[in-house]
């Protein structure tokens, strides 16, 4: 399995001197780059790894957050809201007991 241009064991490792996968019915080994080969497949196929390409996880982590944050939030907000009340029905029983208590004060 040493057999110099398999796929674990390239001829070589620069990407621009290796042929593209495509059967031959030569006697060259496998893998190694053919005398009318150009460094046109192997460019093309670096095309394909663009800094965008690389860059999808960290964009794709970024929208997570930004969602998560939006969540938590409108989840602050609902628990405010909800103090904001509690705090409002309590103003509203303590002003009701300070209108009897001078209700009866006057009254008596």
């Amino acid at each position: 399995m040493n057999t110099a241009g398999t796929i674990d064991r390239p001829l070589t490792h620069d990407p621009l001197k290796q042929a593209p996968m495509t059967p031959t019915t030569s006697e060259q080994p496998s893998g190694s780059a053919h005398a009318d080969f150009t460094t046109t497949g192997a460019i093309t196929a670096r095309k394909n790894r663009t800094r965008e390409m690389q860059l999808i996880p960290e964009a794709l982590a970024r929208a997570h957050m930004h969602d998560r944050m939006r969540e938590v939030e409108a989840e602050r907000q609902a628990v405010r809201l909800i103090a904001a009340r509690r705090m409002q029905r309590r103003a509203e029983r303590v002003s009701m007991r300070a209108r009897r208590a001078l209700a009866m004060a006057v009254m008596h």
